[in-house]
């Protein structure tokens, strides 16, 4: 057996950066992910994000991937959403995401970030934190899709 151990924090928005995902539909979209990854054997460890954006701690196991992965999460919530009229229009995701991984010893440290979304955005718009992860985590600008440029 492998032991495999791969934390992830993976930030994807939706298309367009509409704000559909306001309360009462995120907890409820939240926990179709949870319950969805759960039985496709994804381990969300956290998960939680505002009206245009989700924020996810996952970890991979040894035989995912990270395009399977948000494939699955990204895809069927979008499709479960859309069925059960979850939101008055049509939810989209943007079809790309960040990911970066997450050392064991700042693993607290990202789910206190994730967790408190709602009062972090109060202070910075979502393509701040943007600009901030292209800074911190060096992607390169030229590469990025619209969702995440200014």
């Amino acid at each position: 057996m492998s032991f495999v151990k791969i934390y992830l924090h993976v930030v994807w928005a939706m298309k367009k950066r509409e704000p559909f995902l306001k309360k009462p539909i995120r907890p409820i979209l939240f926990q179709y992910i949870l319950q969805n990854a759960r039985e496709k054997g994804i381990y969300v460890d956290f998960i939680n994000g505002v009206e245009d954006h989700i924020h996810c701690l996952i970890s991979l196991g040894p035989t995912q991937n990270i395009a399977n992965v948000m494939q699955l999460i990204k895809g069927e919530s979008s499709f479960w959403a859309n069925k059960v009229e979850l939101v008055p229009e049509k939810l989209t995701w943007a079809e790309e995401y960040f990911a970066v991984s997450v050392s064991q010893s700042q693993i607290e440290s990202v789910r206190n970030y994730i967790k408190n979304q709602e009062e972090h955005h109060k202070k910075k718009s979502f393509q701040m934190e943007s600009d901030e992860f292209i800074e911190k985590y060096g992607f390169p600008i030229a590469d990025l899709p619209d969702e995440f440029k200014g």
